[in-house]
């Protein structure tokens, strides 16, 4: 299911009125990148505050995906309610299972962006190191060994079956995805 807004008590509204129907039904939410996380959770506990009477005069509500608000008592909510959203719908609105539909699609989209900022900016080469390649390394990601993931050893092994030692092979002691190993 999908509601309009990441809201707990919206979901469980939902929720109760499928279970009037099926019971038994396993339900799956779609914690959709289409909504504003930020602006929306922060909104959530500027009206809860609002509501229960605590000051919120140092806040505009439509203003709060700012960067101004990040360090402030009331992002630090919104984002343990953001952190606990999964196991809170599933305690309150019996959700069965969370996802999160094209999220390698945001998360490659970001990564390109800001890879592409650096390359062709200042950090130049650097910006591909730093940001991408160190990361990979120190983090044991297995992509940075490009060639076996794309099966350069499968095609080396091939050819040396058929050429033996005058194989020209792409791998060997020499091939540069040893310098990952």
């Amino acid at each position: 299911i999908e509601t309009e807004k990441p809201h707990i008590e919206q979901i469980a509204s939902m929720v109760d009125r499928i279970r009037e129907v099926f019971p038994n039904a396993k339900l799956a939410y779609n914690n959709s990148p289409s909504f504003n996380w930020t602006l929306n959770f922060r909104q959530q506990v500027y009206d809860a505050w609002q509501k229960a009477g605590k000051d919120v005069s140092a806040y505009s509500r439509d203003g709060l995906m700012s960067v101004d608000y990040d360090a402030t008592e009331l992002a630090a909510e919104a984002d343990e309610r953001i952190r606990t959203f999964q196991r809170d719908a599933a305690k309150r609105a019996g959700i069965f299972h969370h996802l999160i539909t094209l999220p390698t699609y945001h998360t490659a989209a970001l990564s390109t962006d800001n890879l592409a900022r650096e390359y062709f900016g200042e950090q130049g080469m650097l910006g591909y190191v730093k940001g991408v390649q160190r990361k990979e390394i120190r983090e044991g990601i297995a992509c940075v060994r490009h060639q076996n993931m794309s099966g350069s050893d499968i095609g080396d092994d091939h050819k040396e079956y058929f050429a033996g030692e005058a194989a020209l092979k792409a791998g060997g002691v020499h091939n540069t995805m040893n310098q990952f190993a």
